[in-house]
C-alpha cells in the first residue's frame, strides 16, 4: 500500500486521474449500481501508462548512473506505455511484440522512438525473445505484469476508485498477465477487505482460472480473440499468480460474442471507444457472467487502442 502511494506521487505529472462515470445502461441491465473507470482515456489510451512510468521513474530514483537499456515484451499497450516513458526520460528501449499486433499500438510504439521488433508468432514467443535479448545484450527486462513497480502503478487505479466511491462493493477487472488485477485487488483489500474483486478472462484463454483450479500455475493452449491484450500464458516465474490467489475473490470468463456486444454497446450507449481487452469487464457484467445484482460496482475499461478498420467492422 505504501509503495502504491509512492507510485501515485511519482506518476502524477505524467498520467491522468481518469473519470469514474455512472452507467445507467449497465445499472439497469445488471440490477446493480454500475460505474465505469475510464482508463481508455488514460495517457497512451490504457492503464499501462501507470505501471510503465512508475517502473521507469523508480529505476531512475535508485540509480546514480544511467540505467541499462530497457527491453520489454508486449501485446501492444505496455509497449506503447513504456515507449512513452522511455521517450520522456531519454532512455533506449527495445519492444518485442507479435507480428499481428494491432497497427494502432505498433504505430504508436514507433512514434515514441522505441526499437520495435514486431516479429513473434504470439505474445508468448515475444516474451521469450525479449528475455533472451535482455540476457544477451545486458539490457533490463521490464515485464508488462510480473514487475513490482508495474503492479504498484496499476494499484493507483484502486486508490482513485475508492476515493471517488467510498462505499464501493465490487470491482470487475480484466486479466491478461495479472498485473492490473494484482495491484487493484491488493490495494482495495488493504483499504476495505469486504470489497469483492472479480477477474475476467477469456473462454479461449484463461490461464489463471485454470491455474487456480489446479492450485499451481499451468500452461494452456490459447485461442485467438478480439481481446488480443488478454490472451496467452503467464511467465512461469510471475509474481501475479500468488497475488491473484490471495486477493481475487472469483474469476469468470467471457465469449467472443460477449466481447463484441460489450464493445458495440459502449459505443452506442455510452459513446465510448474501447478495444477488445478494454471491454472485457463490461462484457462480464452485460452478459450476466459476473452477477453484481444489488451491488455498487466499478468496471475498469482498461484501454481503447483498436485499429480503425477493426472497429468499423465490429460496429
Amino acid at each position: 500500500m505504501i509503495e502504491t502511494l509512492r507510485a501515485r506521487r511519482r506518476i502524477a505529472p505524467y498520467t491522468r486521474r481518469t473519470p469514474l462515470v455512472r452507467s445507467s445502461w449497465l445499472s439497469d441491465s445488471s440490477g446493480g449500481d454500475v460505474w465505469l473507470k475510464l482508463e481508455s482515456l488514460q495517457v497512451t489510451n490504457s492503464f499501462k501508462a501507470r505501471g510503465a512510468f512508475n517502473a521507469v521513474i523508480e529505476r531512475l530514483e535508485r540509480r546514480e548512473r544511467m540505467p541499462r537499456p530497457l527491453v520489454t515484451a508486449s501485446a501492444g499497450n505496455h509497449g506503447r506505455a513504456l515507449a512513452a516513458a522511455a521517450e520522456t526520460f531519454g532512455l533506449p528501449l527495445v519492444v518485442f511484440t507479435p507480428a499481428g499486433a494491432p497497427a494502432a499500438k505498433l504505430d504508436a510504439i514507433r512514434r515514441h522512438g522505441a526499437d520495435l521488433r514486431a516479429e513473434a508468432q504470439d505474445y508468448d514467443a515475444a516474451e521469450r525473445a525479449a528475455k533472451a535479448f535482455a540476457r544477451d545484450a545486458g539490457a533490463e527486462f521490464i515485464s508488462p505484469y510480473s514487475d513490482r513497480n508495474v503492479i504498484d502503478g496499476a494499484g493507483t487505479v484502486a486508490l482513485e476508485l475508492i476515493e471517488d466511491v467510498p462505499d464501493l462493493e465490487t470491482i470487475v477487472v480484466p486479466i491478461g498477465g495479472g498485473g492490473l488485477i494484482s495491484g487493484v485487488a491488493e490495494v482495495a483489500k488493504a483499504i476495505n477487505p469486504r470489497v469483492e474483486v472479480v477477474g475476467v478472462e477469456l473462454e479461449v484463454s484463461h490461464v489463471f482460472l485454470a491455474s487456480l483450479r489446479e492450485g499451481r500455475l499451468v500452461e494452456i493452449v490459447a485461442g485467438e480473440s478480439l481481446a488480443d491484450g488478454l490472451g496467452g500464458n503467464a511467465d512461469p516465474e510471475t509474481i501475479t499468480f500468488a497475488l491473484i490467489q490471495r486477493f481475487v475473490d472469483r474469476i469468470v470468463t467471457v465469449s467472443e460474442d460477449d466481447l463484441a456486444a460489450a464493445l458495440g454497446g459502449l459505443v452506442e450507449r455510452e459513446h465510448l471507444i474501447t478495444e477488445g481487452a478494454g471491454c472485457a469487464a463490461t462484457a462480464a457484467v452485460l452478459s450476466g457472467r459476473a452477477d453484481i445484482s444489488g451491488r455498487r460496482t466499478a468496471i475498469i475499461v482498461s484501454g481503447s487502442n483498436i485499429d480503425r478498420a477493426r472497429l468499423a467492422a465490429l460496429l
